[in-house]
């Protein structure tokens, strides 16, 4: 099962797995077709041309193959959805909980990402 959005979609964990093997910098969106996370993927959709170097993701949040985002140290004390990972050379170097703004996100993408 996949979002409804147009991002390209992490199914299971193993794509997850593929996907931060397979490309240098990585955001994926864990959440739900929600009022929290709708913005943060419309975001994201923005921004996938102007940040070329980065690959977008988003992935179901009850799918039990989202256990791999849910259940990361990083993760363990997040209360709100959607949760958001960003990964550089396959570590998880940043992740935030609940809904961000265009400004929010593109702090942490320059952040990151720059380099």
């Amino acid at each position: 099962m996949v979002l409804q959005t147009n991002l390209e979609h992490v199914a299971t964990a193993k794509d997850h797995a593929e996907i931060i093997e397979n490309n240098k910098n990585v955001m994926i969106c864990c959440g739900r077709m929600g009022p929290m996370c709708l913005p943060v993927y419309d975001i994201m959709e923005n921004l996938q041309d102007e940040y070329s170097n980065v690959a977008f993701r988003d992935m179901l949040f009850d799918s039990p193959e989202a256990a791999v985002i849910r259940n990361h140290p990083a993760c363990s004390s997040f209360m709100g959805l959607p949760f958001v990972v960003y990964y550089k050379n396959g570590e998880l170097v940043s992740a935030t909980s609940s809904i961000q703004n265009r400004e929010q996100i593109t702090e942490i993408l320059n952040r990151e990402f720059s380099s």
